[in-house]
């Protein structure tokens, strides 16, 4: 079970840099989009992280809920998002820093909860 864990946690950590890698490879940019990194890493964490809650709970080891929820709330705001900005020419520079800023948010909050 431990292994299933570790494995579900790499690749949710896959997820994580896939979103903010794709996010920072345009920084500089003038036009941003929703690229294939950005939309694939958020769905990638959403999935992993449930999975991840149902295999902690599974195991009977303790879990904070509240803080699931919040990270839940916030991994499905930046999926959602990005998947509705997917195919778009181009997205506002205000959208795009906050599914940035979400996501590194979202980083904050598993570490520091």
């Amino acid at each position: 079970m431990d292994l299933l864990r570790q494995s579900l946690l790499f690749l949710h950590l896959l997820g994580f840099a896939a979103l903010v890698g794709g996010a920072l490879a345009q920084v500089r940019d003038d036009f941003k989009v929703v690229n294939a990194a950005m939309l694939y890493g958020a769905l990638i964490q959403v999935v992993t992280g449930l999975l991840l809650v149902g295999v902690i709970e599974g195991a009977d080891d303790p879990i904070d809920n509240t803080k699931v929820a919040v990270k839940l709330a916030v991994a499905l705001v930046v999926a959602v998002l990005c998947w509705v900005n997917r195919r778009k020419d181009t997205i506002p520079t205000g959208l795009f820093g906050a599914v940035t800023l979400l996501a590194v948010g979202n980083a904050a909050v598993a570490i520091f909860w």
